[in-house]
């Protein structure tokens, strides 16, 4: 078996931009205090909503602003039912998602006639690849970092974004005061509800960002349940990096590695093709796994030094 291994690197970094925008997307709210797992059916509904605003807009900005529009909507729906109608968040999200599993297919039904994509009845849009200048003429850093779709790109810029936003800035300083503290922060004149919003705000951004690469970068159409489990993989990926933004776009990228390893010997071996697409779960629940048990141990030496400095 012959791998070409640049394209293998490029492809990884190809997969992991959706799983970036979803980690950053369940990031900002969990630093508000909120594990927002509706994150799988924003991503979803904003990939068909991509593919409808560019269709009946004929561009492909359109779309992409769609997508954008529908996380947010779909993001303050979540919001509204958790924050204003004080239902269960996690039970919110749970059954936010399976109405988007069916919702999406029956919209998809509704305006296409078919139930398992949209690619014979819409016109396909893609987002650009960007060639950098100058990068792109050297031989093997040209193949891997130039010629990406301009969601890659600004996905690696989003993860910055986000750093400054949560570390350097007023409101960034408000979300994580309200994670840490609700009731500290509400103490010092904060509306934790607002704030709540806000993070949800920010989530559908990202959220509808992730959507309209699977449809208008990753490939040129909606099919039924494209997200594929990435909502789930994005929050893994900020939780193995604790919240962090870029230890969770590394997370990330991990993650698309093992998304294009299942490609690559999908492509060029017999394995069963069941066994392969299993590879990127598998490697999130081994990493959450490996991770947990770091965190385990870094509490019990904090807890044992802690009892040794009281008997002292």
């Amino acid at each position: 078996m012959s791998i070409d291994w640049v394209a293998f690197i490029a492809d990884g970094i190809k997969m992991a931009t959706p799983l970036v925008f979803a980690a950053l997307a369940a990031l900002i709210t969990r630093q508000a205090g909120m594990f927002n797992m509706g994150v799988e059916g924003m991503i979803l509904c904003s990939a068909l909503g991509a593919v409808i605003f560019a269709h009946y807009g004929s561009n492909v900005w359109i779309g992409l602003l769609g997508g954008i529009l529908i996380g947010l909507i779909t993001g303050m729906i979540i919001a509204f039912s958790s924050l204003t109608g004080k239902t269960d968040l996690y039970l919110t999200c749970i059954a936010f998602n399976l109405m988007a599993t069916g919702g999406t297919v029956f919209v998809m039904y509704l305006l296409t006639g078919e139930k398992s994509t949209t690619s014979g009845a819409f016109r396909s849009y893609a987002v650009p690849n960007i060639d950098i200048p100058l990068i792109k003429d050297i031989p093997i850093l040209g193949r891997i970092v130039s010629g990406q779709s301009l969601l890659t790109y600004l996905a690696v810029v989003s993860v910055f974004l986000v750093w400054f936003l949560l570390k350097k800035t007023r409101i960034g300083l408000r979300i994580r005061a309200v994670g840490e503290n609700p009731k500290a922060a509400e103490s010092v004149g904060i509306s934790v509800p607002k704030i709540g919003y806000i993070s949800f705000a920010f989530c559908g951004v990202f959220a509808g960002l992730s959507g309209a690469f699977l449809s208008m970068s990753w490939v040129q159409f909606f099919m039924k349940n494209m997200a594929n489990g990435r909502g789930y993989i994005g929050l893994s990926a900020q939780n193995m990096a604790n919240g962090e933004p870029v230890g969770s776009a590394l997370a990330a990228l991990l993650f698309g590695f093992t998304d294009s390893l299942s490609i690559t010997l999908k492509n060029q071996t017999k394995f069963p093709t069941e066994f392969l697409n299993m590879i990127p779960y598998l490697a999130t629940i081994i990493a959450i796994i490996i991770t947990s048990i770091i965190a385990i141990n870094k509490r019990r030496r904090i807890e044992k030094g802690v009892a040794k400095g009281k008997e002292d």
